[in-house]
């Protein structure tokens, strides 16, 4: 794309999906501006992002940067701890089983938000506006956000990376079928005496998953799903009351546990909207897609969007706020979104129900999977990259071509 005729785009939201838009956007050629207010320190989560999403990353000059502070991740684990009657096989999924050194590596948000951050700031075509937008009006030839501290900004395409309660989403017109549930992600960081081996573990248990990931040391996050007054009873626990329910749930397999300071509350829920881009808005992140943290797919949907964003923006450089620029990206975005939202309530719901035949469902699907390889390997494909399962069903194991810099407009 020639810079010299590049279009303004506006970008609403600076959490890590928002960052990206706006350096993806702004690497392919295009003027961004971007509106929110500075980027969280007080972040304790972690975020799994896949191999593809840090090749991504690293086309945009953060991902060697990111993996500094990370920790790889070599197995990942899934246990049925629900105590019921009918209970699947444990099943392990190892990165060498499909060729790779790592699935991808588990970042702390702080990390992530500040290298992001730092790359936009330094961006010669990334005009940061702390403020808020308090008002969209789009228009037939361009969009304008009026903000909170009475700017307004213009641009030809609006990026509404301003979250599951985006108000972007709600000024495009786009309805969202929504779903609130009876759950709470209790987050907490803790250190353990045996080493993890870069494992992850999700414990499935009746309230959704106990997930551990692994930190560099011997450290890891965990996100412990409950009924919400459990999570607020279990956040007030003393440090050594909490430490023991988190070895006993983890059936001392990282040995004697000590919790890190700072516990926070994420109450779960889900989101879709009936379509992705509409009156110069497109939506990303958990504008476009909001389900329970079952799998490590959120932030790496996320980039998916903004790849997707950029690929389709850059082929309608002179309006990418276009109807049919806008079309193009719902139709393109719709398939991912849908599958991976459909999957994980899927599963959210298969935990929370006392129904026979649901659990036999379930625990037969665990059982095919640890004990045919050829489709474990097709789901760990998957779960790393849309349709790289499919396109490899009948190919050997080998290794990603990996290391060269994405198209960023593919």
């Amino acid at each position: 794309m020639d810079r010299q005729s590049s279009t303004p785009i506006i970008v609403a939201g600076t959490g890590p999906v928002g960052l990206i838009a706006a350096l993806a956007l702004a690497q392919v050629g295009f003027d961004v501006q971007l509106v929110g207010p500075p980027a969280r320190e007080d972040d304790r989560r972690t975020t799994a992002l896949m191999a593809p999403s840090l090749d991504f990353l690293s086309g945009l000059g953060v991902g060697e940067r990111l993996r500094a502070d990370a920790a790889p991740l070599k197995t990942m684990r899934i246990v049925d701890a629900t105590g019921r009657l009918v209970r699947g096989r444990p099943v392990t999924f190892r990165a060498s089983e499909i060729g790779e050194d790592a699935f991808g590596y588990n970042i702390p948000n702080v990390v992530l938000n500040r290298e992001l951050a730092a790359a936009v700031t330094a961006h010669d075509s990334i005009k940061w506006i702390t403020a808020l937008v308090g008002a969209w009006q789009p228009g037939p030839d361009g969009i304008a956000a009026q903000l909170d501290n009475g700017a307004t900004v213009d641009g030809r395409l609006a990026v509404a990376a301003d979250g599951r309660n985006s108000a972007a989403r709600e000024a495009a017109g786009i309805r969202a079928l929504q779903h609130r549930y009876r759950q709470a992600a209790l987050v907490l960081n803790f250190s353990h005496s045996r080493e993890h081996a870069f494992t992850s573990t999700e414990f499935h248990t009746e309230t959704g998953p106990f997930t551990q990931v692994p930190l560099p040391g011997r450290r890891s996050s965990l996100v412990w799903v409950v009924r919400p007054q459990e999570a607020e009873r279990l956040s007030a626990l003393p440090d050594a009351e909490i430490a023991a329910l988190i070895e006993d749930k983890m059936q001392s397999m990282l040995g004697r546990v000590s919790v890190e300071p700072g516990r926070q509350i994420y109450p779960l829920s889900a989101a879709l909207p009936a379509r992705f881009a509409d009156n110069r808005i497109a939506l990303v992140g958990e504008a476009a897609h909001v389900f329970p943290p079952i799998g490590a797919q959120g932030l790496n949907l996320g980039i998916r969007d903004v790849r997707d964003l950029v690929a389709v923006a850059g082929a309608h450089a002179g309006d990418p706020g276009s109807r049919q620029a806008l079309a193009r990206y719902s139709a393109r975005r719709r398939p991912d979104i849908a599958a991976r939202t459909a999957a994980v309530n899927a599963l959210n719901a298969s935990l929370l129900s006392a129904f026979l035949p649901a659990q036999v469902a379930r625990t037969a699907g665990l059982g095919l999977l640890s004990a045919i390889a050829p489709l474990r390997a097709f789901f760990m494909r998957e779960g790393m990259e849309p349709g790289s399962g499919f396109s490899r069903l009948f190919q050997p194991p080998g290794n990603r071509s990996g290391g060269s810099r994405p198209d960023l407009t593919r």
